[in-house]
């Protein structure tokens, strides 16, 4: 799950801005959270819950009006206010950003495929989102499960059609920002591809350009799972910018699956500090 924070932090200041290039510094004072990790918090807090659309769309509500400036799309923003909310159709790749909890969760790629829909389809129930859900998921689940890089590649042509042949090479000259899942989940799972680290994952998400913060999400997460941990400089420095109530959920996740990656000691750690200065920045 921290994966996924991860590339949303990094990636945050570079929305809208196109960056070109694995050249920068993975964070500065204007590194921050956005509405991709409030809502992988809040998907985890709706599996620690019990999994169901109605976890769901509570814990999604609950952390959306919780954090009311984390920057979320039209749509969605009005579906967070709504007293009895309802799918909207959405092709997005807002599914897929929030989704790396159900892959560290499930026990099998059935119920990886079967709980991402779920998760998704309280807000993306277009074929798309919800194909782009289950595919973040299922590399995720793959990736914890110790499986290589060509079986995950493997299976999200098969299982879900996405064209994985391309490089980054030719990706980054004519990409641009794109909010759909099917423009965007598998130039993020490309990027996982290509990487030789967690931390080259991340910059290889920014490079492309695009939808920054989400790319690097979808990528984080599934980095995170194959390469077995967030490095432990950035995961502290991804904690100390959270809130006391997104870390409330990381403690929570953690105690409850112990076999996952732990990140106490970075919590403890960064509870117990000021937000970082410049000097401190990675």
């Amino acid at each position: 799950m921290l994966g996924a924070i991860s590339g949303d932090v990094v990636g945050s200041r570079f929305e809208f801005h196109n960056h070109k290039s694995k050249e920068f510094r993975l964070f500065t004072e204007r590194s921050r959270f956005t509405d991709d990790s409030v809502m992988t918090f809040a998907v985890a807090q709706a599996l620690l819950r019990g999994g169901t659309a109605p976890d769901f769309v509570k814990a999604m509500q609950e952390f959306g009006r919780a954090h009311p400036r984390a920057g979320y799309a039209r749509m969605f923003r009005k579906w967070l206010k709504s007293p009895s909310p309802e799918p909207y159709g959405s092709w997005g790749n807002g599914a897929g950003m929030r989704v790396s909890p159900v892959g560290w969760f499930c026990k099998s790629l059935d119920d990886v495929e079967r709980l991402a829909s779920v998760s998704a389809e309280v807000t993306h129930d277009h074929p798309e989102g919800i194909k782009g859900a289950q595919a973040i998921a299922g590399a995720v689940f793959l990736a914890r499960k110790s499986k290589g890089k060509e079986d995950i590649r493997d299976y999200l042509t098969r299982r879900h059609g996405y064209d994985l042949n391309r490089t980054l090479a030719e990706i980054r000259p004519s990409y641009h920002f794109d909010v759909s899942s099917q423009g965007s989940v598998p130039e993020a799972v490309i990027a996982f591809l290509e990487a030789g680290s967690f931390t080259d994952a991340i910059r290889n998400a920014v490079s492309i350009g695009g939808d920054s913060d989400t790319i690097a999400a979808m990528t984080g997460s599934i980095a995170e799972a194959y390469y077995g941990q967030v490095p432990t400089q950035i995961a502290a420095e991804v904690i100390s910018r959270l809130t006391p109530d997104l870390i409330t959920v990381l403690r929570a996740w953690e105690s409850k699956f112990p076999d996952q990656p732990r990140y106490q000691e970075q919590v403890m750690v960064c509870a117990e500090q000021p937000s970082p200065t410049p000097e401190k920045i990675v």
